[in-house]
């Protein structure tokens, strides 16, 4: 095996540098780390080595994405991890119908992730800021773009489309492309692998839970349809995103609030969701609490994210034409027994029935079925999901890792 054996996997937001150093032959993150606050003079960088053990630094110089990898850096030098690095994997949120897969970075993929800004204005300028800076902290490394939109592409033009005139589409791309398709990815195959069946044989449909929710419906491996569209706005209720909306309610804000495009765009991505509806948070562990004491803000959010949920499953599986399994992933599907049950309480109908026990079993990495095992009847699922190892799986391919 060759002395460089590790993964750098990046992930850039426009304020927030995350990262992780994997081993991925052995599946094992040796050291994370979050640098926040990026464009202040209090920017930071939080790390955690393998044995959970957290130390801060700050930022020096511009405090940008640039000073937040020349840290990861140095950090790397100090932990005598820096010359076992063999490529680094970046997470990409959008790239349009330009890319099917994960690529190596080069020249014109570069372009193509800056022609998919318009797309993702809020994400991709942050993710090409992230490359740039990793390229020139480690110029002779392989670099890799993993594309949460790529594993969508397969979805038939009927689930795509929106019923608007098709020149918004053939002139500026308007269609529904999705997310968190690499989580899909790596939960498809474990959802598989878990059942002991072929992935390739297989209707499943996956809920992605977290302040970032979206669900898919994975036939034979394959992406048939997903909640979020143009944007991540669309689909399911989230932590402070509204999901599906009347889309009158700009013109009607605008007339009787007075309100810009601007002003609702922010209102509906950043103060609605489970934080709008409760007027409290939008951490559902706090909601949960809160709704144990009687809250009624806190258990009208629960109440309205588990029903529209319950919808979009019944949805999906129409879209799969069938359903062999439900699977619950994300910090919210994996953790949260409450949801999953109120979810499941609404799904009868589809012959899932909750094993109570089962459910609460099923939590903090632990994989599980949590409903009645039935003849000819499906299953629900829990299995947690790892982004990372797929982004790293994925680029120690692309750089012909030795593994």
């Amino acid at each position: 095996m060759s002395d460089q054996d590790l993964v750098l996997v990046l992930n850039c937001g426009s304020s927030s540098v995350k990262a992780a150093v994997m081993n991925v032959a052995e599946k094992h993150v040796l050291m994370s780390c979050l640098a926040e606050k990026l464009g202040n003079v209090d920017a930071f960088v939080t790390f955690k080595d393998t044995h959970g053990n957290k130390h801060k630094r700050a930022l020096a110089g511009e405090y940008d994405h640039v000073a937040a990898v020349l840290t990861l850096l140095d950090e790397l030098k100090l932990a005598g991890l820096y010359e076992r690095v063999a490529a680094i994997g970046h997470r990409v949120v959008h790239g349009g119908e330009r890319f099917t897969q994960s690529t190596l970075i080069t020249p014109e993929v570069m372009k193509d992730i800056e022609a998919c800004v318009v797309l993702a204005p809020l994400h991709n300028p942050a993710h090409i800021l992230g490359i740039e800076a990793a390229q020139k902290a480690f110029p002779d490394l392989p670099q890799v773009a993993v594309f949460d939109t790529a594993f969508h592409q397969t979805m038939p033009p009927h689930a795509y489309h929106y019923a608007v005139p098709s020149t918004l589409y053939t002139r500026y791309g308007v269609r529904r492309y999705g997310m968190h398709g690499t989580s899909y990815r790596y939960v498809t195959q474990a959802s598989a692998d878990f059942l002991q069946r072929d992935v390739h044989d297989l209707r499943l449909v996956i809920a992605h839970l977290g302040n970032g929710a979206s669900i898919t419906a994975v036939k034979n491996g394959q992406s048939m349809d997903t909640s979020m569209g143009l944007t991540p706005l669309e689909g399911l209720v989230m932590g402070t995103r509204c999901g599906d909306i009347d889309a009158s309610i700009f013109s009607f804000l605008a007339d009787n609030a007075k309100m810009s495009i601007e002003k609702i765009t922010h209102m509906l991505n950043k103060e609605s969701g489970l934080l709008g509806l409760s007027n409290l948070s939008n951490d559902c562990r706090m909601l949960e609490e809160a709704a144990s004491y009687g809250h009624k803000g806190a258990q009208l959010a629960l109440d309205v994210f588990a029903y529209r949920l319950a919808k979009y499953i019944a949805g999906m599986t129409i879209a799969n034409g069938g359903l062999d399994a439900l699977v619950f992933t994300g910090g919210i599907g994996e953790n949260s027994t409450r949801v999953r049950s109120e979810v499941m309480a609404h799904l009868e109908p589809l012959g899932l029935v909750l094993d109570h026990d089962a459910n609460m079993e099923a939590c903090f990495g632990r994989s599980g079925i949590i409903s009645t095992k039935e003849a000819g009847k499906p299953l629900a699922l829990v299995i947690p999901t790892n982004e990372e190892l797929m982004i790293a799986q994925d680029t120690a391919r692309l750089a012909n890792m030795a593994l």
